[in-house]
């Protein structure tokens, strides 16, 4: 049934935020809102593929078991088998906007990432398989008659209270070159992706800024899972941490210590394909015991044919810093990659706030649980934003999203404090002046810093309750004097103490969250932490 044509706004241009474009601008208006231009995203630069079952030789079933067994008891099993099940369809759907995969024949060519079962990760152009994607679904947008707003920040998503007193979606609140200005929506649609920049090494573009998870919080919706941060296990151990794809290791790569053995086969039965947080952590230990010096990743045995026809992108890379991974081994190092948690929804892409969906990483559907199966997050893009586009303009359900809640256990809500929001005014009199003085504008280098060296892979209370400390005596810059960067660092900071209180809370060790001071998984303690703004 087609719905009554309404305004909708996307935020965000990756594969999550084009998709959903495309889908909404058959039955509705669609404005869609990037702040960089319209090819800028995480999507862009991921390298390893998309992970769909396209062979009799795999199931769906066995798809669901990989995703649940690396996300660490957290998975929410109804959005892993919308997934998972869905994906072979939304992949027709990406043929027939014109992304060409890699084939081999007459079927796709397919990959092996870690913790994976079967090959079932799809690429285009060897390893610049975000590229491909991204470029064909640009050119998908252009051709409808949605309206394109680049270099336009999101400031605040706007509510309003309903005659039932529900909190609903009336639009957004944007930056641009004319200043800031408010756009009226029916629906909002958060597609703007995850925060690697709170982070001091990170594989993201520095648009990864946590802007929709901010203002989303902001506006009173519910985050979950945000303790959960991936770090990638390898990435070029140079300035801007180039991503080395988890495909390399699929191919036969090793990793080695400075002495030349390989260590994760010690560690894990996988051993290099190991899932991510494994590796990551066997790696922080190698370079710990090695004082701070990378690991290698030994991928010499593949031979320069292969490299240079399967890893282009790589290849390049290396070449640029002078190295041949051809003929020598390269150093790696971890780096944060991917965010699991996010603006909690439903398995529609629905949030706690009507009107408002969230789809891709900025989202937390509950399908990577505590740790990302390698290749699942532009799977997970499409899937949401099929379904989202699907439900707009249908009732909105009183529970959204709280059932995966429900179905685990009890609720810990943690409270932001008000001055850390990025919208909190200017001084205005001797009070709110003593109370600045009190504070400093954040520097987002040392925020960064301060995050990978006590919030990152490895965690203690004292550090996390030091990080916390050091968060109080920072606040953003004043609305009325703020840059594009200034919002940014605004909604980092405010981010960084979303995740650190989270990540206090959580006893345990599972997934991307590891604490040197409760190293155990606890089985009472499978279930998400939520977190929502002070009111």
């Amino acid at each position: 049934m087609v719905q009554t044509r309404s305004r909708v706004i996307v935020i965000g241009s990756g594969i999550a935020g084009l998709i959903a474009a495309v889908e909404a601008s058959r039955n509705h208006s669609v404005i869609l809102i990037t702040k960089s231009n319209l090819a800028e995203s995480n999507t862009h630069y991921a390298q390893g593929g998309i992970a769909a079952v396209v062979t009799d030789d795999d199931t769906v079933a066995e798809h669901v078991t990989d995703t649940l067994v690396a996300g660490a008891g957290l998975c929410w099993p109804e959005a892993v088998n919308v997934l998972c099940a869905e994906g072979p369809g939304r992949i027709n759907d990406l043929v027939a906007l014109g992304v060409e995969f890699d084939r081999q024949g007459e079927t796709f060519a397919r990959g092996l990432e870690a913790a994976h079962s079967h090959p079932r990760i799809l690429h285009a152009g060897g390893d610049a398989t975000g590229a491909g994607i991204s470029n064909a679904l640009v050119a998908a947008v252009r051709a409808t008659s949605t309206e394109i707003y680049e270099h336009t920040f999101l400031v605040d998503i706007a509510t309003e209270v309903d005659a039932d007193g529900r909190k609903k979606v009336i639009g957004v609140h944007v930056f641009d070159t004319a200043g800031t200005r408010f756009i009226e929506a029916d629906t909002v649609i958060l597609a703007s992706g995850g925060a690697g920049q709170l982070y001091r090494h990170t594989t993201n573009p520095a648009v990864t800024t946590g802007d929709g998870v901010a203002a989303a919080l902001r506006a009173g919706a519910v985050l979950s899972d945000v303790e959960f941060y991936q770090f990638h296990p390898t990435a070029l151990a140079v300035p801007g941490s180039f991503l080395i794809s988890e495909a390399v290791r699929g191919e036969g790569a090793v990793l080695i210590n400075a002495a030349g053995e390989r260590f994760m086969k010690n560690l894990h039965p996988l051993a290099e394909l190991a899932p991510r947080d494994i590796v990551a952590r066997g790696i922080q230990a190698q370079m710990m015991a090695q004082g701070g010096q990378p690991v290698l990743l030994d991928a010499t045995a593949l031979g320069e044919s292969f490299l240079s026809e399967r890893f282009p992108s790589i290849t390049a890379a290396c070449r640029s810093y002078g190295l041949n991974w051809a003929t020598a081994p390269i150093p790696v190092t971890p780096a944060a990659h991917y965010w699991m948690g996010g603006v909690a929804t439903d398995s529609w892409g629905r949030t706690s706030i009507p009107g408002l969906y969230a789809v891709g990483e900025v989202a937390c559907t509950g399908a990577h649980g505590a740790n990302r199966l390698a290749s699942n997050s532009l799977l997970e893009s499409i899937v949401f934003s099929h379904r989202a586009v699907s439900h707009l303009g249908q009732p909105w359900p009183e529970d959204a999203p709280a059932a995966r809640w429900g179905a685990q256990g009890p609720l810990l809500e943690l409270e932001l404090t008000d001055h850390l929001t990025a919208d909190a005014p200017a001084a205005t009199n001797d009070a709110d002046a003593a109370r600045r003085l009190a504070t400093q504008v954040v520097d987002r280098v040392e925020l960064q810093t301060m995050m990978w060296d006590n919030v990152g892979l490895a965690r203690t209370r004292t550090e996390l309750e030091s990080t916390l400390e050091q968060i109080r005596g920072w606040r953003p810059a004043d609305p009325a004097h703020r840059l594009f960067p200034d919002w940014e660092d605004a909604n980092l900071l405010l981010l960084a103490q979303a995740l650190t209180q989270s990540a206090l809370a959580r006893h345990e060790s599972r997934g991307g969250h590891y604490r040197l001071d409760y190293p155990e998984t606890s089985p009472a303690l499978a279930r998400p932490i939520t977190i929502a703004r002070k009111v």
